[in-house]
């Protein structure tokens, strides 16, 4: 049963929603005015001067060779597996712990997506992993959750021993770490999502593929406008999929104190760890400064409870926005696209998994609420 919420005391703030959009606008609003102002006065919206300085400024914040803007996350991994190869008869391995997208953007090129466990970090389990493995296999596809790189040193070494290529769906993961290096540049190529809700975020769609390979960004270069290559000749078959011009004038501006967003996540994610790491009912994510191989950026907040749905339901009655990433189902649950696995620490992690707000708008006073309305939960 829900505890009964006392209405009298601790309501002291307003509505928190999960995520307040409108904020990513109001929070810097002048200054947007003038970018936004500065590429409609020129007429510059596709494939001009502003993306392509995003996409310079881009690749050096992530040490990599390519950046390459394209209209969503999503066209941003089918785009990479055509450029780099994968089609009909190839399978790709990934972890049913992601997003639809992921494993949609695999089927749609041809190639079969081959689901695996979540390991007790929420990401693909190696070992899991490694029993999928046929001799269709191609590529694996670890998936960053929530601002954290997966482990890639035992992801690259599956992938050495049986051969297969590398890619990394990296959408909820800029400026994220492993030993130093940014997710999304240790595979053939990365992916990134500027969804608004997004670590940075546009005010629309907007994704992006990294890479060190030449070819592969050239590759890339021509599949997302038609097929032109950069001296405007058409040379295959394309996609209209380029990042436009508007969105990434935004995305560049916004970059520029991304450093600062990213360090507000962490304050805030090791206020949530200081204020409820002594609940035996939660499991949190780690901490900041837990694991000196992983710098961690916090996308999402995203813990294990028990009695989740009556937490949850408890805070939405203090007005506080939670959410159960992509509605609470895992990509194997599918079944009408055909789906018939089992994958029981995927299944098991579902039933508990619940977010947090976390975002750059949240005041320490709300974060203090949220704290505060958890712990009382579990102290009735």
């Amino acid at each position: 049963m829900i505890p009964e919420l006392d209405h009298a005391a601790h309501i002291t703030h307003g509505p928190i929603p999960f995520f307040p959009y409108s904020d990513l606008f109001s929070q810097d609003e002048k200054a947007l005015l003038d970018v936004i102002a500065g590429v409609c006065r020129r007429g510059a919206y596709i494939l001009q001067d502003e993306c392509f300085e995003f996409e310079r400024n881009l690749a050096k914040f992530m040490g990599v060779k390519h950046a390459l803007g394209v209209a969503n996350g999503t066209d941003a991994i089918i785009i990479g597996l055509k450029a780099a190869g994968i089609g009909v008869g190839d399978e790709v391995i990934l972890p049913s712990h992601t997003y639809i997208a992921t494993a949609a953007a695999v089927h749609l090129v041809g190639a079969t997506p081959v689901l695996a466990e979540c390991s007790s970090d929420h990401m693909l389990d190696p070992d899991d992993a490694e029993q999928r493995i046929t001799s269709r296999t191609k590529a694996i596809m670890p998936v960053h959750i929530n601002g954290r790189t997966c482990d890639m040193d035992a992801i690259g070494s599956l992938a050495q021993r049986h051969d297969l290529v590398v890619f990394e769906d990296a959408a909820q993961a800029l400026g994220s770490q492993f030993d130093g290096q940014s997710a999304g540049t240790f595979g053939s190529f990365g992916t990134i999502s500027f969804y608004p809700a997004k670590l940075l975020g546009c005010f629309g769609d907007g994704g992006a593929i990294v890479t060190n390979d030449d070819d592969l960004a050239e590759k890339v270069y021509c599949l997302r406008d038609h097929g032109r290559d950069q001296s405007g000749d058409v040379i295959a078959w394309g996609y209209n999929s380029r990042l436009d011009n508007l969105q990434a004038a935004i995305l560049d501006y916004k970059l520029k104190s991304f450093d600062r967003d990213v360090q507000r996540r962490r304050t805030i994610a090791q206020v949530y760890h200081d204020g409820l790491s002594d609940i035996e009912a939660l499991k949190l994510p780690p901490s900041p400064d837990a694991d000196s191989r992983h710098f961690d950026v916090y996308q999402n907040y995203e813990l294990e409870a028990k009695q989740r749905n009556d937490l949850r339901a408890y805070l939405a009655q203090r007005k506080i926005g939670t959410i159960i990433q992509w509605a609470g189902t895992p990509v194997h649950q599918f079944e009408r696209l055909g789906f018939s696995i089992d994958l029981p620490k995927t299944d098991a992690f579902f039933e508990r998994c619940l977010m947090l707000p976390m975002n750059t708008a949240i005041s320490d006073g709300e974060l203090s609420y949220v704290v505060e309305s958890i712990r009382e939960f579990y102290n009735q």
